[in-house]
């Protein structure tokens, strides 16, 4: 068997002491550096690193729900644009179907009556068309009304913070200036 191994072994802790004395190392020192220091770590780990944890997963599923809140909002926003759509379309219909009609109307009236007639069906034709501005300026602003109100229920959910009426207000004109440039 080899010896030298543990001769070597001693050797090492030989050199291992006298380092220690050179430094001033002190085992009761180190012993109690050591357990002040797993007590910090415990302490800090406890009180510290957990509730942190904590607050970043909640902040985590805040943000997670906001931004479904936001994924749905602009849902509904696509389905309201589709419906304006839909109505404007309806809207269009029905004023070139009384359109229609008010020419063919017209083409069956007598000669005599053909100017009165004429004067009638224009009369109709513009009162239609008139309904239809007016309900297209309804239906706008409607709409407009609409998406400044989901602008500002996105805007208070992302957030995360309760609008003032006053700043409700604002992003609300804001949201339909926006809309009306377009």
């Amino acid at each position: 068997m080899d010896y030298s191994v543990f001769f070597a072994a001693g050797d090492l802790a030989e050199l291992a002491k006298k380092t220690g004395e050179t430094f001033g190392f002190q085992t009761q020192l180190f012993i109690s550096q050591c357990i002040s220091f797993g007590i910090v770590c415990f302490a800090l780990h406890r009180f510290a690193y957990k509730p942190i944890l904590k607050v970043l997963e909640e902040r985590r599923q805040k943000i997670a729900e906001s931004l479904a809140n936001a994924e749905k909002i602009k849902e509904e926003l696509a389905k309201a644009q589709a419906s304006a759509q839909e109505i404007l379309k309806s809207a269009n219909a029905q004023g070139n179907k009384l359109i229609e009609e008010a020419r063919q109307s017209a083409a069956k009236v007598l000669e005599v009556e053909s100017q009165k007639a004429i004067a009638t069906a224009n009369d109709i034709v513009t009162k239609a068309r008139q309904a239809s501005e007016a309900e297209l300026v309804r239906m706008k602003a409607e709409l407009r009304k609409e998406v400044g109100r989901l602008v500002v229920e996105t805007s208070a959910k992302v957030t995360g913070n309760i609008l003032t009426p006053d700043q409700q207000n604002r992003l609300a004109e804001d949201t339909a200036k926006q809309l009306a440039s377009n």
